[in-house]
């Protein structure tokens, strides 16, 4: 097995988790594998639930602070459970909500002279951001692309999510960049599917 095929195999693993977490939480016992080794080294992942394509509860941990398992399983929870712009997931709604990991890479703070050379060095699509200014603080995943494509747009949200003006800036701003792997259910079941199909062929 290839380094990229071990690695896309690892969603899934990570997704049942979160699922079992979150059922867990909702008073529904569920199984889900946990002993892979890798799960017991420090990660930092995001969990997001969507139901029909729209945005259900979003919640995660941007530097690796503990293993990973532990950080599926909190971050998957906190999603269901604790996302303030939402109502706590009910447990009759588990299965029509679809979950996505978001494994993330290390924080690397980005250099620039102002915020035009920063929106130039933005990558939409690759590039996860952390705005940062005194005590406002925001991200956005790569995924966040798809939805705000235009660099201006995007970092004019990032700025809103902050709590901070569209249009704000300042010498002092702070922006770190990262990249995610990202595995979908219904991606993951699709590719599954597809292999199935090619060994039957």
């Amino acid at each position: 097995m290839s380094i990229d095929s071990k690695f896309a195999s690892r969603g899934k693993i990570l997704l049942p988790i979160a699922r079992a977490s979150i059922a867990g939480a909702l008073g529904r016992a569920q199984q889900a594998d946990e002993a892979a080794p890798w799960l017991q080294e420090f990660g930092a992942c995001f969990v997001t639930l969507t139901q029909n394509q729209q945005l259900r509860g979003c919640i995660g941990t941007l530097e690796a602070h503990r293993p990973l398992l532990v950080d599926v399983k909190a971050n998957a929870q906190a999603a269901a459970l604790q996302d303030p712009r939402f109502s706590p997931l009910q447990a009759e709604e588990l299965e029509g909500t679809e979950i996505e990991v978001s494994l993330l890479s290390a924080m690397q703070p980005l250099q620039f002279s102002g915020e035009a050379d920063a929106l130039a060095k933005l990558q939409p699509g690759v590039h996860g951001v952390v705005f940062e200014y005194g005590r406002y603080r925001s991200t956005f995943l790569p995924q966040v692309w798809e939805q705000l494509p235009d660099v201006i747009d995007f970092m004019a949200h990032l700025k809103y999510k902050a709590g901070l003006r569209p249009e704000f800036w300042a010498d002092d701003v702070r922006l770190s960049l990262y990249t995610v792997s990202k595995w979908k259910e219904s991606e993951v079941l699709q590719r599954t599917q597809s292999a199935g199909a090619l060994l039957e062929a």
